[in-house]
């Protein structure tokens, strides 16, 4: 196999890392400005990363890591791929914030809203977390009801109705996940399992005239890559019909990256309204949500909901959105991501015969179980314990996964095949030496 051209030094040596991260505790809640960013779940030591190349990370000793995480996703292209970059500079040279209106978001969203039918206006903010939190809020303006539906092993961000886990018993209220949470906001939210046509069916019999919106991932990728049947995302999108409420699909992470038509497209579903994260932004911090215009139009300055946003619409994220979806346009992209993700996870198959590896598109999980899961309850928690077993092991050989078990790995256009072929090698022995 071609060789992984890693560091010839040990990728053990993490003295700056260390000591970032020690300076970093004392200024910042954990040394981290998110949570998974500890390595909490994998042991270890969180690396401080200070550059990325195409496929490559490199953390502040110099290590080099193939990346398999690409910032959560969103960068399909790779790291600093030259086209986004040289928009960003462009723009930056004309300025990076107005708080104003410009053409660039003109742009964008004319381009995004080419590309995806269920799409007839659409508001950019600032993150995915946003964009989640401001469509709830327009679809119970739209509606005139309060109470949301969302899945067990979904996530939508961290606003607190939607930071909630289920309570008892099938068809559930659900209880705050966090601290800080009022009983009284989480009460206005029910959480069902994935993947359960009896407590779908049980739970709009119950309280679908008082439904505002249901809310789903797309694919559901926070909790393991959780691909549901066709039938059920069908059937959901009836039911919501049926009793008046709206259809939410979560494509913050399947948005352009399964490919233009995301999720939507490869269930074939007309949602109501859709959200977006950061590859829209060519990886830098931005969201979007949008959908049917007689549902947008509700938004302020037109209708009563209120949103906005000092930097939605941020020049330079709309420069490097667009940069990034012109190199997509195409298809090319997507037919070779599908072409070579297949490759590599087939040879990952082949070779661990005890793992289920689950892929759509260039996304794809480790399931150490042998029927891939369709609800968060049916993910096998020894298997999870194996991958946070291995994850220091796959960082000493240069391989950069996301630092928990329940996390999806992302392919880029910058990976190559031989570098995929090697991955596959160490990841294999380092998973058969670590049962």
């Amino acid at each position: 196999m071609a060789g992984l051209s890693v560091k010839t030094h040990e990728p053990t040596v993490l003295e700056n890392s260390r000591r970032l991260f020690a300076q970093s505790q004392k200024v910042i809640p954990g040394g981290v400005n998110s949570p998974v960013r500890a390595f909490s779940a994998v042991g270890g030591q969180p690396r401080f990363i200070s550059r990325g190349q195409g496929p490559y990370i490199y953390d502040a000793d110099d290590n080099r890591y193939l990346d398999f995480c690409m910032s959560w996703g969103p960068l399909i292209l790779g790291h600093a791929d030259p086209g986004v970059v040289a928009a960003i500079k462009t723009q930056s040279e004309s300025g990076t914030t107005f708080g104003a209106c410009t053409e660039l978001e003109l742009k964008l969203a004319e381009c995004i809203i080419s590309h995806v039918e269920a799409l007839e206006k659409i508001r950019f903010v600032s993150s995915g977390s946003e964009a989640a939190m401001s469509a709830l809020r327009l679809a119970r303006g739209f509606t005139g009801r309060d109470l949301i539906l969302k899945f067990d092993g979904c996530y939508h961000g961290h606003s607190d109705g939607l930071l909630v886990k289920a309570g008892s018993g099938l068809a559930t209220f659900s209880q705050p996940s966090s601290k800080g949470i009022p009983r009284a906001i989480s009460s206005q939210t029910a959480v069902l399992p994935l993947d359960d046509d009896d407590a779908l069916e049980k739970f709009f019999e119950t309280h679908g005239s008082k439904l505002a919106a249901a809310i789903i991932e797309g694919v559901p990728a926070n909790s393991g890559l959780l691909i549901q049947r066709p039938e059920f995302m069908k059937r959901l999108r009836e039911l919501t019909e049926n009793h008046g409420a709206l259809l939410i699909l979560d494509e913050v992470i399947t948005g352009f990256r399964l490919g233009p038509g995301g999720a939507a497209e490869y269930y074939d579903l007309k949602p109501d309204l859709l959200t977006y994260g950061k590859i829209i932004g060519g990886g830098l911090p931005v969201g979007a949500f949008g959908g049917r215009a007689d549902v947008m139009d509700l938004l302020s300055p037109t209708g009563p909901v209120y949103q906005a946003g000092t930097l939605s619409g941020n020049p330079l994220a709309m420069a490097a959105g667009l940069a990034t979806l012109a190199k997509l346009a195409d298809g090319a992209i997507y037919n070779s991501l599908e072409t070579l993700t297949a490759d590599f996870t087939n040879m990952l198959q082949r070779a661990m015969p005890d793992t289920r590896v689950i892929r759509m598109g260039s996304i794809f999980w480790l399931a150490h179980q042998d029927v891939s899961p369709r609800s968060a309850g049916a993910i096998d928690g020894k298997g999870i314990e194996r991958f946070n077993r291995c994850h220091n092991q796959l960082l000493d050989q240069g391989l950069y996964l996301p630092p928990s078990g329940y996390e999806v790995c992302f392919v880029s256009a910058a990976h190559s095949a031989g570098q995929l072929s090697e991955a596959a090698e160490i990841i294999a022995h380092t998973f058969g030496a670590g049962t």
